[in-house]
């Protein structure tokens, strides 16, 4: 007779989570593993913020730009050493999620698909009447490259790297997905013009499209550019606000058009809180969150026998 086959008892990986690191260190499993890994979730935060609180302080003390400029560079180099040398202290591991041998390509990917997803978003908006696009003057083109690049390195770092990684780790990716969308949408409720249905389509557009392509590279570089992208593309080229955020001295100049229902056209929030955006934003999750799930399934991740 046939020997009976062995069925493993091991839980199956989850096919979202093959590219996030292990966990070691204060992450690793056994008792209390849930409260140690949120406990670890709110240190790495903590030492963060108050690095990235110097930019505060820094304009509460000085007008001069040049001074500015560079304490924003220092500040997202200390944020980025100071999240590596965590992860190694307290994780026991190299940060393999910031890899720099495919950082230029991916950030110039990423930064590519930023821009075609708020270029559509805004087409679409105009195409239907809802947004009226004009002619402008650029005249700060350098500082929108600064402001989008470092917001999103460092909004990158803070919510998919620290919140959404860990929270994979304590939790599960599904749950982490949902969470850290929701507290990053959450994040947006203090900006001008917000509201419950602005903070839910940053939160479905951009938590959950973001934590999408950190999971598709195991890697934060193609999530930075795509922030980066997205957001450049919507104030300094398009000049629409950007989260509440009025933009000026932009290629062209975007505004709802005379009449148009802040419901569909986003409002004074801007082109992210309308259902363009939304539509858009869901569905290129959907689609990179299927190749992450279709990649991992071409692998062998069921536990040996």
């Amino acid at each position: 007779p046939l020997p009976a086959r062995r069925v493993s008892t091991s839980p199956r990986p989850d096919p979202l989570a093959w590219r996030l690191p292990p966990a070691s260190g204060v992450l690793r499993a056994g008792p209390w593993q849930i409260a140690r890994r949120l406990g670890w979730l709110l240190a790495v935060l903590v030492v963060l913020v108050v690095i990235l609180s110097l930019q505060s302080i820094a304009r509460s003390v000085t007008d001069d730009a040049g001074v500015i400029l560079a304490l924003a560079f220092v500040t997202v180099v200390l944020a980025y050493g100071a999240y590596a040398l965590l992860v190694r202290a307290g994780e026991n591991r190299a940060p393999c999620e910031l890899a720099l041998r495919r950082a230029p390509r991916e950030l110039v990917e990423g930064i590519a698909i930023g821009g075609a997803i708020m270029g559509a978003t805004v087409g679409v908006l105009a195409l239907t009447g809802l947004y009226q696009v004009t002619g402008g003057e650029w005249t700060d083109w350098a500082h929108d490259i600064r402001e989008c690049l470092g917001t999103g390195l460092l909004e990158e770092l803070l919510a998919r790297l620290v919140i959404f990684r860990i929270l994979a780790s304590a939790l599960g990716v599904r749950w982490s997905l949902a969470l850290s969308a929701a507290l990053f949408g959450g994040a947006h409720l203090a900006n001008p013009g917000a509201t419950l249905g602005s903070a839910l389509a940053i939160a479905v557009e951009a938590g959950l499209t973001l934590a999408a392509f950190y999971l598709l590279t195991g890697r934060i570089w193609t999530a930075v550019g795509v922030h980066a992208g997205w957001n450049f593309v919507q104030g300094a080229v398009f000049g629409a606000t950007v989260s509440g955020m009025p933009a000026s001295g932009s290629l062209l100049v975007s505004v709802p058009a005379a009449g148009a229902p802040a419901w569909l056209s986003g409002g004074r929030f801007g082109p992210e809180a309308s259902p363009v955006a939304v539509v858009i934003g869901l569905a290129v999750f959907v689609l990179v969150i299927r190749r992450v799930a279709r990649e991992a399934g071409a692998l062998d991740l069921a536990p040996a026998n």
